[in-house]
């Protein structure tokens, strides 16, 4: 079942002088299936943030239609079941980080014996254990960062939206909200969020959407998108050969007897191996991959 989907959406601002408009995105069609984690990726102002906003209603599409968990976006209900963490939340920093989750844990109606559980619960998880009653305004950027995923969390949603999740976390945090991600998807939850570090989004995603400049450019699992293109090049890796008499490559790298060979051509790998006498031994001929940031790069320039 797909948990949001936008169908056909156009959306556009007018300038501060409302002489003309800015369109934003563009006929943007994409799905979410029910308990896949996927990743929304796209150049700063392609309109990652727009899409959001209309996902939660924030705002109306000029054409198109936007659904979650199979009905209209904008019924008030829908709230309940979707968790959020925006790209820069807004914090009351005079509330300590229990007081804060607690007051986000009354708005979802929560009785106070769960509140209490919950919270724990959530600053356990995060990495907060021990930071409940110190106030917000002593958090670091990526502290703060924590307890809004935390704050996204409260209400055990089924949906979760992440604007940029990893911002301002040292890698030990990234990997923390990395697993609480996976965790998510372990319980069946939806996990739809962008970011801008792509490694991460390789890692733990089941697919991936590129926006470019409001279009949809490609989208698939990860295997997909990188499948299918031309090998840039080969790495081979060999011991004991005579670097002086090598017929083509360039040596990358030498440790001890092994050599690390990049070669261009498959033909030139034939000749490399060809080339070589009983004294030495192939460890390994590997193709490179496109990685995802090679792809974003070429999507984004071909626009």
């Amino acid at each position: 079942m797909a948990v949001l989907e936008l169908s056909g959406v156009f959306k556009s601002f007018r300038t501060h002088l409302s002489i003309r408009r800015i369109q934003v995105l563009r006929d943007l069609s994409l799905s979410v299936q029910q308990g896949e984690i996927f990743g929304f990726i796209g150049t700063n102002g392609a309109g990652k943030t727009t899409t959001i906003k209309l996902a939660l209603s924030f705002i109306f599409p000029d054409r198109g239609a936007v659904r979650l968990f199979g009905e209209d976006a904008s019924r008030t209900a829908l709230r309940r079941r979707i968790g959020y963490l925006p790209e820069n939340p807004y914090f009351y920093d005079y509330l300590t980080g229990e007081e804060f989750l607690d007051f986000h844990a009354r708005l979802f109606g929560l009785g106070v014996s769960l509140r209490r559980h919950r919270v724990r619960e959530l600053l356990d998880r995060v990495g907060l254990g021990k930071r409940g009653d110190r106030q917000l305004r002593t958090y670091s950027k990526g502290m703060l960062q924590r307890i809004g995923l935390a704050q996204a969390l409260v209400n055990d949603p089924e949906l979760v939206i992440l604007d940029e999740p990893m911002s301002g976390l040292d890698p030990i945090g990234r990997r923390e909200v990395r697993d609480i991600i996976l965790d998510l998807k372990a319980r069946g939850r939806t996990v739809f969020f962008s970011t801008h570090i792509l490694s991460d989004t390789e890692m733990i995603c089941d697919r991936v959407g590129i926006l470019v400049r409001g279009s949809l450019k490609a989208v698939g699992t990860i295997d997909d998108l990188l499948a299918g293109g031309d090998v840039p090049f080969w790495e081979v890796t060999l011991r004991g050969a005579p670097e002086d008499r090598l017929p083509c490559g360039r040596v990358v790298s030498r440790r001890l007897d092994q050599l690390l060979i990049r070669v261009d051509t498959q033909a030139d790998v034939h000749r490399l191996l060809a080339s070589l006498d009983g004294t030495a031994s192939v460890i390994s001929v590997v193709p490179a991959r496109q990685s995802l940031e090679d792809l974003f790069i070429r999507e984004s320039r071909h626009d």
